[in-house]
């Protein structure tokens, strides 16, 4: 894959941001969302382990290629700890992160890689440090724990992209697509508006929707229904990605979308990649991804975009989660664009 079939950032002024309100039923936050400083050189990012290990090693890559691009390096306690799958007990874990939510000398905080473990300490995290000193929580996949609270309880935005992991060790034999999606953070970060256009695909359902994007990890979303974590989709544009479920599983988990009303009030929807278990033989479901999302959203009238560059993949690119998009779905291209940066 080329870098500009999915990937171009572009400099627009004076864009209209309509008032939507990013909140919860029952919560009161401020309609537009609050969004940390842009970085510039010299700004510090730490780099923690909220979820599984990894070692600082393993890390060095990122620290490398991150402090090329001029920002500082704050290694976390937990990186090169280990509870078994953890980076580090849960009270490691959670005592590490707080220590960067509360420094006002970051600027943002890369996770270092997913796996799972951050909805066993979400709770104990006291998110006034962040909420006075706002600053970049970036990572996906179990870190759209963190990245569903911080929308519903600050509507702060964040970013939801690649961590250390995915980082190579090599930069000259990187593959172009996985260059791109790495340099994307950097553009995240800096505050350059997105633009991702991407091919048409044949499922798709063409129409224009603007909202505040939010999404992540869909199994993860399930979980943290009915918890403060949880998210209000009403007014907004959903984007979800998956990896190592079975079809039937990611059948569950658009009905659970349905039922508990997260479609009804979506303005669009963005499915990206999506790595399915092969049906256990004799079990075979019937249906594919693209199938079960068709049914589900067949009651409503929103657009729909198949195969957008975002999930557990090499074209995993930096999206700005809790800030208005558009999304443009036609016959020829699908374009979703960051506009209030």
């Amino acid at each position: 894959m080329n870098r500009k079939h999915f990937l171009t950032s572009v400099l627009t002024a004076g864009a209209a941001v309509p008032a939507w309100s990013a909140g919860i039923p029952g919560t009161k936050v401020a309609s537009l969302p609050r969004i940390p400083s842009y970085l510039v050189p010299g700004d510090v990012i730490g780099i923690t382990c909220p979820a599984g290990f990894i070692t600082l090693k393993e890390i060095e890559p990122a620290i490398q290629q991150i402090e090329s691009w001029g920002f500082k390096i704050k290694v976390g306690a937990t990186v090169g700890k280990r509870d078994f799958s953890f980076g580090g007990t849960d009270g490691e874990r959670a005592a590490d992160l707080q220590q960067m939510l509360d420094d006002p000398s970051l600027k943002a905080i890369l996770c270092a890689r997913g796996g799972y473990g951050a909805v066993r300490i979400v709770d104990q995290l006291d998110f006034s440090g962040l909420s006075n000193h706002p600053k970049w929580v970036i990572g996906f996949s179990d870190i759209t724990v963190l990245l569903c609270h911080i929308h519903r309880n600050l509507n702060m935005a964040s970013i939801h992209s690649k961590m250390c992991n995915s980082f190579p060790d090599d930069w000259s034999k990187a593959e172009p697509v996985q260059v791109a999606s790495i340099l994307s953070i950097r553009e995240a970060l800096t505050g350059v508006p997105m633009q991702y256009p991407t091919a048409a695909h044949d499922k798709n359902r063409t129409g224009v929707a603007e909202g505040v994007l939010v999404g992540g990890n869909l199994k993860t979303i399930e979980t943290l229904s009915g918890s403060r974590s949880d998210m209000d989709t009403t007014g907004k544009i959903l984007f979800v990605e998956d990896t190592g479920e079975y079809l039937y599983s990611i059948d569950r988990m658009f009905w659970h979308l349905e039922r508990t009303g997260k479609l009804a009030g979506l303005q669009g929807l963005v499915v990206g990649g999506f790595k399915v278990k092969p049906d256990d033989p004799g079990e075979e479901f019937g249906r594919t991804l693209y199938d079960i999302v068709q049914e589900r959203v067949k009651p409503f009238h929103f657009p729909v975009a198949f195969d957008f560059p975002v999930g557990h993949q090499k074209n995993n690119f930096a999206l700005k989660c809790g800030m208005p998009h558009r999304l443009t779905v036609t016959a020829e291209k699908v374009i979703l664009e960051d506009i209030h940066s």
